[in-house]
């Protein structure tokens, strides 16, 4: 008795540090950004004035917050449908088919991950350049050099789309290295089996190789679902600031927006408790909409 008495006090002393720290830096603020959102407050004087609910009512009705939390939607459905897809497919192809270089292939589709947010913004802006962007000078080729460029991050209907397709071309390689993992696992004699049985590399790949590795594939798909709001704020911030006229605006943008700029703290803060429910309602959605029972060897 006094020998597992012992030994949990050990396990204790080892874990409240972690704990402690846990509860310092996110758990207090968490909950203090809850409380924070019941109040009128500028985030700089002693003045605060409890609200209630009265910033939530105001946030509803507020036009750019709709406006950030569509291009928010928009940039997760698009870029984690596009992103999740293209990694199966790479990864698929660098495993399963013989390739020259795939080591090579490998390397070059992970860069963009190790690349900080600021440098692919600064890439990007380069590439999106009206004037002296590559893309534009390759459009020019087929529009003709007197063809007005096409503005990237300025036109309406077309700088979301934009920015999704940086944040595809930063993750792509990631996830294609994690799904490469969990398909190199899958015994090669069951694909020897389903040949000899007369299915192709594409029924292969749908009937065998997904369901095999579909544990991985939903829990990255929640993750990187999660993680694309972090990331659209960061990439909007270092491009567009929002703009233009709030076309690029996204959630964390506009809370960055209202309680650091605006001196709207509590308004602000009121944004960030909508953004941590949308957050876990959303998991918890793909966790209810993805489960399945596992397929095992």
């Amino acid at each position: 008795m006094d020998k597992h008495k012992g030994r949990g006090r050990f396990i204790a002393i080892c874990l409240a540090p972690a704990v402690l720290l846990f509860s310092i830096f996110m758990i207090y603020p968490t909950i203090n950004i809850f409380i924070m959102s019941t109040y009128k407050w500028g985030g700089y004087s002693s003045n605060k004035t409890f609200v209630g609910l009265k910033n939530f009512k105001i946030l509803f009705q507020d036009a750019r917050f709709i406006q950030s939390f569509q291009n928010t939607i928009l940039l997760i459905t698009v870029v984690t449908i596009v992103t999740i897809f293209f990694a199966l497919i790479f990864a698929a192809i660098l495993t399963r088919v013989s390739v020259r270089g795939s080591n090579i292939f490998r390397v070059i589709f992970y860069i963009p991950n190790i690349l900080s947010i600021v440098v692919i913004a600064a890439i990007f802006s380069a590439i999106y350049d009206p004037t002296s962007g590559l893309l534009n000078s390759m459009l020019s080729i087929f529009r003709g050099r007197e063809a007005e460029p096409i503005l990237w991050l300025g036109e309406k209907n077309i700088v979301i789309f934009s920015i999704a397709g940086a944040l595809i071309w930063q993750a792509i390689g990631y996830y294609m290295v994690m799904y490469m993992a969990s398909m190199s696992s899958v015994p090669e004699s069951i694909y020897e089996s389903a040949s000899l049985e007369g299915a192709n590399k594409i029924t292969q790949f749908f009937k065998m190789t997904i369901p095999l590795i579909w544990t991985n594939i939903r829990t990255t798909l929640t993750f990187f679902v999660i993680s694309s709001i972090n990331l659209s704020f960061l990439f909007v911030q270092a491009t567009t600031n929002g703009g233009p006229d709030g076309l690029t605006e996204v959630f964390l943008s506009y809370m960055y927006k209202q309680a650091y700029t605006n001196s709207s703290y509590g308004y602000g803060m009121a944004i960030g408790v909508v953004v941590f429910l949308f957050s876990f309602g959303l998991a918890g959605i793909l966790n209810w909409v993805t489960k399945r029972e596992p397929l095992e060897l």
